[in-house]
Formats: structure tokens, C-alpha cells, sequence
């Protein structure tokens, strides 16, 4: 089955709240790259342990490689 890319984008990305969470994810991983736990191009990911994206404070964040938080997301919508 292929995937419609912009179907995707309307319902989740696209959206308000889809922008927030963006912008969030990349704020989290810009406080751990300020105190030294991630730097660019180290391949790594950072996960929200409890899947919150606005959820930024340090005890909620973690360095993963990009396998294990594959794994931890959830399916996608077809």
C-alpha cells in the first residue's frame, strides 16, 4: 500500500497543534544539545519518555539511537 504523504501532512502535521509539537521536539533537543548530552551529527535521538512532546523538562528526556525510538512510536494512520 502506498502512502499519501500529503493526507499525512493535512492530519497531523499540518495542523496547529502538529506545529506546536514540531517546534517543541526541536526545542527539547536544543536544550540537551546546550548542556552537552547530544551534538549534531551524532546519530542520536531525543526520546520524551512519557511520548508528551511538550513535555521538555530534563527528567522527561533521553538520548536514544534512531532505532530504539523508532520502535517506541506508534503505528501510523492509513
Amino acid at each position: 500500500m502506498k502512502r499519501d504523504y500529503k493526507k499525512e501532512y493535512k492530519a497531523t502535521h499540518g495542523t496547529a497543534k502538529g506545529k506546536k509539537d514540531r517546534a517543541s521536539r526541536n526545542g527539547a533537543r536544543a536544550k540537551l544539545v546546550k548542556v552537552g548530552r547530544v551534538k549534531k551529527g551524532d546519530g542520536k535521538e531525543v526520546d520524551h519518555k512519557n511520548m508528551n512532546p511538550r513535555q521538555n523538562n530534563i527528567k522527561n528526556l533521553r538520548v536514544v539511537s534512531k532505532a530504539t525510538n523508532r520502535k517506541k512510536q506508534p503505528k501510523r494512520l492509513k
